[in-house]
């Protein structure tokens, strides 16, 4: 499970000393603890493992984007610190697809719902969204997908 294994990082980290990679692994424990109070609130048990994973995804594009922010403004300490919990978040979430990969599985997952123009774009999306979730960007695959569905058949 993710929420386990993202404990038994912290306790690793803290057992080994390791300052930064303890701060970030507790930054991301209590960003678990506040969404699974909101959901108890809203009468469920707590976050699912999706959940985690698109709480972990929001924070990756958080880092790389503050990364590219602290770069451009010539702060290149504080960029390698967003690139260091930028990578420690991405030990927690499945590997991503390649371009070529996600060509492949896009154009597959068009065939498989016989998709026949863009009215069915939001099968293929949601179809995708199952059978590959965390796994690629959803907003590239979109594009791929529209470009499939849009060349002549």
């Amino acid at each position: 499970m993710l929420r386990d294994k993202i404990s038994n990082a912290l306790k690793a980290a803290q057992e080994d000393k390791s300052k930064r990679r303890a701060a970030t692994l507790r930054l991301i424990s209590a960003a678990i603890m506040d969404r699974d109070i909101a959901a108890r609130e809203q009468g469920r048990d707590g976050l699912s493992d999706e959940e985690l994973m698109t709480l972990l995804q929001t924070m990756l594009g958080q880092r790389e984007q503050e990364g590219a922010h602290c770069e451009a403004c010539g702060k290149i300490e504080l960029a390698a610190q967003e690139r260091d919990e930028a990578d420690m978040i991405r030990e927690f979430l499945p590997s991503q697809l390649s371009e070529y990969e996600m060509k492949l599985v896009c154009q597959t997952v068009v065939e498989c719902v016989e998709a026949r123009g863009l009215r069915d774009m939001g099968r293929c999306m949601a179809e995708l969204k199952v059978r590959y979730p965390g796994q690629m960007d959803f907003a590239k695959a979109s594009c791929l997908v529209k470009q499939m569905l849009r060349a002549p058949q």
